[in-house]
């Protein structure tokens, strides 16, 4: 790629990422593949061409181990068992759509105008894979032509290789200033002072959680008075308070934020303001398949009001709808309706006989108290929950989900934690917050004081992010996770994006969560990278990505987007089973959105080849 034009316009940068991908450069890309299927007058005939041709490559490669490189063998069997698959009958039925047609309609010269420049950028990337090459003709890796050194002159040398790559991984993570850094501080010190000049407070409401969510902004024109909003950032607030989508931002979150847009603070920004093609996409399923947007199919998981159970042992109690401040992803945006709307606390008695549900069910050992956020109830309201629960013989741990300790650290106060505390009794029963920190520049002095009241009382703190496109750029996960270790945080889960079609902006590739797990996770000592990444399917729960066993790629569509069939945990405990087939968004799409951006989508090379 033209790195010049890295640093040109956007629509440069976006032109140079699609540069080469079309139907002649595939047909000369690959022209023994082509010859084979023009040989074929019958197209039924494509799946087998295609399959048989990925087995010679792969078995004439590996037949000759001394002529291959490791990297490029492992990248062979990748990428020729996943061509396999998608030429597959049952693929092509789930998937509904033959790329071994699509192939030969290619090597026929048929046109094909629905064939994107994304959906050749991902055959070409797979079929150089398969030839152990990248596209451009350059070898993969070669064979070590150096003799193997053993013992300490092997150490020294395998020294060396990982000083070179934390290096690298350096070069990246200080490009992420944490809230921690000394100049940020200083930068945000004036930021609250900014916004109690706006809001109309001093230093001592600024530590009252009360008075905080009392003043939380809910319009552009108050947070345009704190920072400067961006046309699309105004427009967006203003689309969401018309048509009635959740929109407040905290006080003190609002003070996170740079006071002029900045490369540093857009995954802040981004986490809270609505885009408008959010806005519009939530306005038009409300009118057209309201049912769409609850995503994970709560609605068939719920036994009873209140409660919803995907898994043996534990469930999910959600005693309120509401939050100090929405997440502009939200997995449950169909049922919140306001920032703090008093109407979202559920009655006594639905929490009541969402409670008798639990003890009725003793094979429930752990409750997940979540919402809307559980921290905005007064500590009495919550500590009834809690002692309802620690009554019950087969409850051996409760985790509350809260935000607050992002977007209001001063809700954990000495009082509440020591309300907890009353009920975190080990080995009889554990008290545990989970809670969702997406950027290291969400971490700040408050936030380590709020989780130091809960650690010092040996309550465990984890950390579950959501990979969201403002927070992929290389090593952004990594900078978090280091940042949440300062801040006594456990790295729980990090979230693939889930795959609501109002979400366009913010969703990833999947390829990227699997490359950032292995590439830039991976560096990072072990207690640092704690987290699991996970898909949640709809109705089901999580889909560990870690393991390809439990998905399948069954196809790459026209637009470039590969399509996925993920696995239910419990496929090797149950006959009555159902796969999920979900769709992802194009890899190359999302490699031309960080060219607009800036970053070089060279750095992000091998994100072709994680399945």
């Amino acid at each position: 790629m033209d790195l010049d034009l890295i640093g040109g316009t956007a629509a440069d940068r976006r032109a140079a990422v699609q540069e080469g991908y079309d139907a002649e450069a595939l047909r000369a890309h690959v022209p023994e593949l082509c010859r084979r299927l023009r040989e074929r007058k019958d197209p039924s005939r494509a799946r087998k061409v295609v399959d048989g041709w990925a087995h010679e490559v792969l078995f004439s490669a590996l037949d000759r181990p001394s002529s291959v490189g490791p990297a490029a063998a492992i990248r062979i069997r990748d990428c020729a068992e996943a061509l396999r698959g998608m030429a597959t009958r049952r693929a092509e039925k789930l998937a509904g759509f033959s790329l071994a047609r699509a192939l030969y309609d290619v090597a026929h010269g048929v046109a094909r105008p629905d064939l994107t420049p994304a959906f050749f950028a991902d055959v070409m990337h797979t079929l150089a894979g398969l030839e152990g090459q990248a596209l451009g003709g350059r070898s993969l890796d070669a064979m070590p032509d150096e003799e193997e050194q053993h013992g300490r002159a092997a150490g020294i040398r395998r020294s060396g290789e990982l000083d070179e790559l934390w290096t690298w991984a350096q070069g990246h993570l200080q490009r992420y200033p944490s809230g921690l850094d000394e100049e940020v501080i200083q930068r945000r010190a004036s930021q609250r002072e900014r916004v109690l000049q706006v809001l109309g407070g001093d230093g001592e409401d600024w530590h009252d959680w009360r008075w905080q969510t009392r003043h939380v902004i809910r319009d552009a024109r108050t947070l345009g008075r704190i920072i400067r909003l961006t046309e699309s950032e105004a427009h967006g607030i203003r689309l969401a308070r018309e048509n009635h989508v959740p929109f407040g931002v905290t006080p003190y979150y609002a003070a996170l934020m740079d006071p002029e847009p900045s490369g540093r603070d857009q995954a802040v920004r981004y986490q809270v303001i609505p885009p408008p093609r959010y806005v519009e996409g939530v306005c038009a399923y409300r009118q057209s398949d309201p049912e769409a947007l609850d995503f994970m199919r709560e609605h068939d998981t719920s036994p009873i009001d209140l409660i919803t159970r995907r898994y043996p042992a534990i469930c999910i109690l959600k005693p309120v709808s509401t939050c100090p401040q929405i997440c502009v992803y939200c997995q449950r945006n169909w049922e919140i309706q306001e920032v703090m709307a008093s109407k979202a606390i559920a009655r006594p008695e639905q929490v009541a006989a969402a409670l008798d549900w639990i003890e009725a069910h003793p094979a429930i050992e752990e409750v997940l108290i979540t919402g809307g956020d559980p921290l905005i109830l007064a500590n009495q309201r919550l500590a009834e929950i809690l002692a309802r629960l620690a009554g019950m013989a087969s409850i051996k741990r409760v985790r509350i989900g809260s935000r607050t300790p992002v977007t209001l650290p001063m809700r954990i106060t000495e009082k509440l934690v020591a309300m907890l505390m009353r009920y975190h009794q080990p080995p009889r029963r554990e008290v545990a917050l989970v809670t969702h920190f997406q950027h290291p520049y969400e971490i700040t002095p408050e936030v380590v004081s709020a989780i130091g009241k809960l650690r010092r009382r040996q309550i465990s703190v984890y950390n579950q992010q959501v990979f969201t496109f403002f927070v992929s750029r290389r090593f952004e996960s990594a900078a978090l996770r280091l940042a949440l270790r300062r801040a006594d945080i456990d790295p729980y889960y990090v979230f693939n994006m889930k795959g609501k079609r109002e979400m366009l902006d913010y969703r990833v590739p999947i390829a990227r969560l699997l490359q950032e797990q292995r590439e830039e996770a991976r560096l990072l000592p072990g207690i640092v990278r704690t987290d699991a990444p996970v898909y949640n399917i709809p109705g089901k729960g999580k889909n560990h990505l870690r393991a390809r066993q439990h998905r399948h790629l069954l196809t790459i569509r026209p637009s470039g987007a590969r399509v996925y069939e993920f696995h239910p945990w419990e496929k090797h405990l149950s006959r009555k089973i159902q796969t999920y087939v979900g769709e992802d968004v194009p890899i190359l799409e999302y490699l031309e959105r960080l060219a607009e951006r800036g970053e070089d989508p060279d750095e992000y090379a091998t994100i072709w080849y994680y399945f």
